[in-house]
C-alpha cells in the first residue's frame, strides 16, 4: 500500500498532467502519473487525433515518458479524468503496464 502522501502527490500530478489534454473529438480529458521504484513520478495527458488510431491515452503517455528516461520499474499508477466517476485503463494501457508494472494490474 502507497503512503497518503505519495497516493496524493501521484493523484496532483495525474490531475495537473489532465490540464495539457487534447481532445478536441471526444471532449474526455485524461491524466496519469506513473510511480517508480525510486520515488519519481512521471505524468502524461491524452491526445487525441483526427484519425483515432493515432490517438494515445494519458496512461502510455505518463508510461513512456519514464521509459524514455530510463526508469523501467513502475510500482504504481494514478489516472484522471474529467468524470465523476473512476476511469480504468484500457487494453492497450493494460498491456503496456504488464510489460513494465504487472504489479499495478
Amino acid at each position: 500500500m502507497l503512503d497518503e502522501t505519495v497516493q496524493h502527490q501521484l493523484l496532483d500530478q495525474a490531475r495537473r498532467a489532465r490540464e495539457y489534454a487534447y481532445a478536441p473529438y471526444s471532449n474526455f480529458k485524461v491524466g496519469a502519473a506513473v510511480l517508480t521504484a525510486a520515488g519519481e513520478i512521471f505524468s502524461g495527458c491524452n491526445i487525441e487525433n483526427a484519425s483515432l488510431g493515432a490517438t494515445i491515452c494519458a496512461e502510455r503517455v505518463a508510461i513512456l515518458t519514464a521509459v524514455a528516461a530510463g526508469r523501467r520499474d513502475l510500482t504504481a499508477l494514478a489516472v484522471i479524468a474529467d468524470t465523476p466517476d473512476p476511469v480504468a485503463p484500457c487494453g492497450l494501457c493494460r498491456q503496456m503496464l504488464a510489460e513494465f508494472s504487472p504489479d499495478c494490474l
